[in-house]
């Protein structure tokens, strides 16, 4: 079973980046179309961006043209680079495939202080 850890969340103040990173425990990133997903408190999982085995990438409406989504096949590795960050913005950040194939790990907190 494939095992995702999530790291590089913090506080940040509004308008500050932050780059987030998914590691792998084996070489998925080519294979399924994989997904960054946030959490707020009280709020459903919502999915904020997704990359294909192709390379081709969508964003939610809330995050297009702030955050960028990339991986690193080699490394086992996807990355979400989050940039003008808002204070909605802060949730736990989580990766997996668009059809939830593993597992969740335990996230990242992102906080954006106004």
């Amino acid at each position: 079973q494939v095992q995702l850890v999530e790291s590089g969340g913090g506080l940040v103040q509004a308008g500050g980046s932050l780059r987030l990173s998914c590691a792998a425990s084996g070489s998925i990133f080519s294979i399924y179309t994989m997904g960054w997903y946030r959490q707020a408190p009280g709020k459903q999982r919502e999915l904020v961006a997704r990359i294909t085995s192709g390379g081709g990438t969508i964003y939610a409406d809330s995050v297009k043209g702030r955050f960028t989504i990339s991986r690193d096949s080699a490394k086992n590795t996807m990355y979400l680079q989050m940039n003008s960050l808002k204070p909605e913005d802060t949730a736990v950040y989580y990766c997996n495939t668009i059809s939830i194939r593993y597992a969740w790990g335990q996230g990242t907190q992102v906080t954006v202080s106004s």
